[in-house]
């Protein structure tokens, strides 16, 4: 260790640093209760952000990426991407995560739609009642409002 690395720590301790020196120095400064960029791109958020660049890509049935997707296949390829597997289709998906309530939806998670107990549709939430998703064909994967109630969520394991 240089000099120059012990002298913000010992600065710290001794309580007479700003972070702004020990910023202009090297040093690194800690913020309780704050988590950096890195530690908060959970699976879940880096899955909505890969979601999220894929605006614009067109919907093919059966496609799984990198430039087409059917819903189930953006949702496979975007936890894939974030280090998280999944599996193939929307039900079977829906059987994979831990089913959350609404009230406890984060971004990142997955909203299934459904008919009964039928799961024919998934998108990934980006909060604010919308998902990301890859509605039909003849469509591209885009955000859009949640348009029933005939939802479950889920969280990736």
């Amino acid at each position: 260790m240089t000099a120059l690395n012990r002298v913000p720590s010992l600065m710290v301790r001794a309580g007479t640093a700003s972070a702004l020196t020990i910023a202009a120095m090297g040093g690194s400064v800690v913020v309780p209760g704050v988590a950096s960029d890195a530690a908060a791109a959970t699976p879940a958020t880096k899955a909505l952000q890969i979601a999220a660049s894929k605006k614009g890509s067109p919907y093919k049935y059966g496609a799984t990426g990198p430039r087409r997707f059917d819903c189930s296949g953006l949702t496979l390829y975007s936890f894939k991407k974030a280090g998280k597997k999944l599996p193939r289709t929307a039900a079977q998906q829906y059987n994979k995560t831990r089913h959350i309530s609404s009230g406890s939806r984060k971004a990142g998670d997955l909203v299934f739609f459904h008919s009964g107990s039928n799961v024919y549709h998934v998108g990934i939430y980006a909060g604010k009642g919308k998902i990301w998703h890859a509605p039909k064909t003849g469509d591209v994967v885009r955000l859009q409002k949640i348009w029933t109630k005939s939802v479950w969520y889920g969280r990736v394991k």
